[in-house]
């Protein structure tokens, strides 16, 4: 009998959270589209959260077959990331009793997500008898070593967590080949045991639109060079890069000034939150207020919408494990302009769906803004392009190869205790 029920564990962020904001982002989205997925091709999903407000009902069917719960572990607010590990034996009492209510066997397989949920799953793993998949997102080792100026190391603590559920687990999913290989070389995980799937977008809501029409539901001059930046504001996603290459385009052209519009979608997270009002006076200091509008965090819907709007999406982060931004712009005919780094040489096409700059210089990123902006038929070339890259990447062909890894997780478990 094939997959009938997973426990997947994410404990340090709901997918229920509005990403953008706080610790919610790509990984929020990833959780929630593959349970749907996983749910409409049958496999049952128990998601295992903490919970963050004493309003949240303890169990919430986010979509038919996808279950959230949420468990009280700690204060409900207050309590940042690193404080969490204090919380995990908690958390992962509750799961295990959670499942204690059930059948013996009733979960086939754990799938967790991010370093904190992989040390419960680990327990979970060894408590049931089934396999442990888990899902990195993102790497200490990695980020230490394309850190943001003034950006905050990850601990060492975490660096040993991630060891060890390297160790722990039957399989760890990548998003990107350019993971697995980081996974092997920098974590000494058997290759045998690393398998590929690429995350997915979802085309029906990410679309191409109609841009003056979008542009007039936003408030945005039908006329207007668009450049977007979205996502959590934080040292790691670089909006200061964006905006000091605004500000050198400015100063090169000051003409730009009567056409263009710099929307910052989303929220302070991570080490941004120990400053949020750093982006507001970067942007005081450079003088390029009148370009730039700050705009909270919006549902996936509205996102759609300023995504087709753009004339260009900008993603300058210093490392991303795939680049879900990327791909939901050019799913909605969106050149990107990206850094070239991680899995964002995966999202983005160079020179057929975007263009990936190297490095973080902001004079580099002018250039390249400014010649995209100033060759409007190379744009209409890569929004085509970039269209076509984003229908590579689907939820559904993420769900089925991600059964696939459940199968092989299983089988290589039976074959340990034959």
């Amino acid at each position: 009998m094939g997959i009938q029920r997973v426990a997947m564990i994410s404990l340090h962020t709901s997918p229920l959270d509005q990403p953008g904001t706080g610790d919610a982002g790509g990984m929020n989205v990833y959780v929630l589209e593959l349970a749907k997925r996983l749910a409409d091709h049958g496999i049952g999903v128990d998601i295992f959260t903490r919970s963050t407000s004493s309003r949240l009902d303890p169990v919430i069917e986010a979509h038919d077959g996808v279950v959230v719960r949420h468990i009280h572990a700690g204060p409900f607010e207050g309590l940042s990331k690193v404080e969490l590990p204090g919380q995990l034996c908690v958390f992962a009492r509750e799961v295990l009793r959670a499942e204690a209510y059930h059948p013996l066997g009733y979960y086939d397989a754990v799938h967790s997500h991010y370093w904190l949920s992989g040390q419960v799953g680990a327990l979970a793993r060894d408590r049931w008898g089934v396999p442990l998949i888990h899902s990195m997102h993102t790497m200490a080792k990695v980020k230490n070593a394309a850190l943001a100026d003034g950006d905050t190391p990850e601990p060492a603590a975490r660096v040993i967590g991630e060891e060890q559920v390297v160790e722990a687990a039957d399989v760890l999913i990548a998003n990107t080949d350019l993971e697995a290989k980081q996974l092997i070389n920098l974590y000494d995980a058997e290759a045998g045991r690393v398998e590929v799937v690429h995350p997915g977008v979802d085309v029906n809501l990410f679309r191409r639109r109609d841009q003056a029409a979008v542009r007039r539901e936003l408030g945005i001059p039908e006329r207007s060079q668009v450049v977007l930046f979205a996502g959590r504001i934080q040292p790691l996603k670089a909006p200061d890069v964006l905006l000091r290459a605004i500000a050198v385009m400015l100063a090169r052209d000051p003409a730009l000034r009567h056409s263009l519009v710099v929307p910052v979608v989303g929220g302070p997270s991570g080490s941004g939150l120990e400053h949020p009002s750093a982006l507001a006076e970067l942007v005081a200091e450079l003088g390029i207020g009148d370009v730039v509008r700050f705009v909270p965090p919006v549902s996936q819907a509205r996102l759609a919408e300023w995504y087709a709007a753009a004339t260009v999406v900008a993603v300058p982060s210093y490392n991303e494990s795939f680049g879900l931004v990327a791909v939901e712009a050019q799913a909605c005919g969106t050149p990107v302009v990206a850094a070239a780094v991680g899995g964002l040489t995966t999202a983005v096409d160079h020179g057929r769906s975007g263009v990936l700059v190297d490095g973080h210089d902001p004079a580099r990123w002018a250039d390249a803004l400014t010649d995209l902006i100033a060759a409007p038929g190379r744009r209409e070339v890569l929004a085509t392009g970039a269209y076509a890259r984003a229908q590579q990447f689907s939820w559904d062909a993420t769900a089925t190869s991600t059964i696939a890894v459940y199968e092989h997780a299983r089988s290589l478990m039976r074959h340990e205790i034959g």
